[in-house]
């Protein structure tokens, strides 16, 4: 809901047919609406102006949407649709259980939209942030056809099983992370502050025997030295470090960045490379195939999936599928043609053209794609864990080797 006093930008026209936009302070969507009404005037559209900038809402701009709560949101407005209860209650019942709070300013955005003559579609494209194109085309396909509740449906089921496939891969990789990060911190501290005593016990073994200053190991010099930087230039490496991941994530934003990013990821060694390609084939098909069911025109829907895969080298394959079927050609060559699709993909998109079955095959190869998700994860990460093992324990050891060495030297010395 909108706070009082907010201005809202409104166009209407009169019964002649002028045109006319201007501003109204009002408190709801609806009570613009109203006093245009009020005055003669058909409403045409009614949004309200965009708030300057904030620094309180910097981090909006970074969290993203809560893929879970858009899950129920969509499975619970399909439900209560389908069940014949008037939209805007339906909304209203939706935005006050709904948990998130962007997603609950999100519905009521879009029930006052809705309250003031837009449709759905129209209403929940000026919410972009919760609801995407490829969401929007499949509300609109819904809308057009009469058939809106099996539309809503089919997004709920795509919602969830994009949430489930997110969750499975998050879940299965939080362990080998959080174990990583907690080594990484206590290889810091050592080096922070258990080599420093160490270094102070060489420097007196160093003073008393003068002729040994220089026998430091070569491991040892290196532990020293890197306790050293870090203990004497922590205000450099800290903002440093800071800068190096600000860029990166800013550059991994950019397109040129993106694509290089895509390109290597799936190129990375020990299966990485291979889940994260079959995470992107099991997004890309389950998408695709929702978009079909629900009606979205063939061209759209190939725009609107290779955009929403989630990597820049499927969409740029996409692109290519569409060329070839804008031309009036077919969907399966090009798909054929491009590496990122493995040939079984191929060949099923082919069938399903030719049978007119390409949802129902689609959807069998997400399903496909997701269980070999769910099996090359489990290897991955059983791979991962003593990899990751033998990595820490490596460093540690080494740690330890290179500071108990002089001790050697000078156990040899004395005798």
């Amino acid at each position: 809901m909108a706070a009082a006093g907010t201005t809202f930008a409104f166009r209407a026209m009169d019964v002649a047919g002028t045109s006319t936009a201007g501003e109204i302070e009002a408190e709801s969507k609806a009570q613009v609406s109203e006093q245009l009404r009020q005055r003669g005037l058909i409403v045409l559209d009614v949004s309200e102006k965009s708030e300057p900038f904030k620094i309180e809402n910097l981090w909006r701009t970074w969290k993203k949407i809560d893929t879970r709560e858009l899950a129920v949101f969509s499975r619970q407005f399909a439900t209560l649709v389908a069940s014949g209860m008037p939209m805007l209650r339906s909304l209203s019942t939706l935005e006050e259980q709904t948990q998130d709070e962007r997603i609950k300013e999100a519905i009521a955005g879009v029930r006052s939209d809705v309250e003031a003559g837009s449709t759905l579609e129209q209403a929940m494209e000026r919410q972009p942030e919760v609801f995407d194109r490829l969401y929007r085309a499949m509300v609109r396909s819904g809308e057009q056809s009469g058939r809106l509740e099996d539309s809503l449906d089919r997004i709920a089921y795509q919602v969830e099983k994009a949430d489930a496939l997110r969750r499975q891969v998050k879940s299965a990789l939080m362990y080998p992370a959080l174990v990583l990060g907690f080594a990484m911190v206590v290889l810091v501290a050592v080096v922070a502050f258990v080599i420093p005593v160490f270094a102070g016990i060489f420097k007196e073994m160093s003073e008393e025997n003068p002729a040994e200053e220089t026998s430091l190991p070569i491991p040892t010099q290196m532990c020293v030295s890197a306790s050293e930087v870090l203990t004497g230039y922590w205000y450099i490496l800290i903002p440093a470090t800071i800068a190096l991941a600000v860029g990166f994530f800013r550059w991994k934003r950019s397109k040129r960045g993106k694509e290089a990013w895509d390109r290597f990821v799936l190129r990375l060694p020990a299966q990485i490379g291979d889940v994260i390609q079959k995470v992107a084939l099991a997004r890309w098909s389950r998408t695709f195939a929702g978009s079909v069911s629900a009606g979205v025109p063939m061209l759209q829907a190939i725009k609107l999936t290779g955009e929403s895969s989630g990597n820049v080298v499927l969409e740029k394959a996409m692109e290519d599928v569409y060329d070839s079927v804008k031309r009036g050609g077919s969907l399966a060559r090009p798909i054929q043609a491009n590496e990122i699709f493995p040939p079984m993909v191929g060949h099923m998109v082919a069938v399903g053209e030719e049978t007119g079955q390409l949802e129902n095959l689609l959807s069998k190869i997400a399903d496909f794609y997701e269980a070999e998700v769910d099996a090359k994860v489990k290897a991955l990460t059983s791979l991962i864990e003593p990899l990751m093992i033998v990595f820490v324990g490596g460093i540690v050891g080494f740690i330890v080797i290179a500071m108990y060495l002089p001790m050697f030297s000078l156990y040899e010395n004395v005798r």
